[in-house]
């Protein structure tokens, strides 16, 4: 042991720390929803709007 670490009496023990379970972290529960990464998701909002201009429904005008 060298001068700088305090004796064993004084550290602190560091309690085990174990995962909280909830009742809605069932891995079978949520295999079946897909996650949308956000860039896919602005993609397809651009894609969205840029079919709402082709169409007419938005018009010119407003799109800079």
């Amino acid at each position: 042991m060298s001068e700088t670490d305090p004796p064993a009496e004084t550290r602190a023990e560091t309690p085990a720390r174990t995962p909280v379970e909830s009742p809605r972290a069932d891995p079978v529960e949520t295999e079946g929803r897909v996650a949308v990464n956000e860039d896919w998701a602005a993609t397809v909002v651009g894609l969205v709007l840029l079919a709402l201009v082709l169409f007419g429904v938005i018009p010119v005008g407003l799109v800079p």
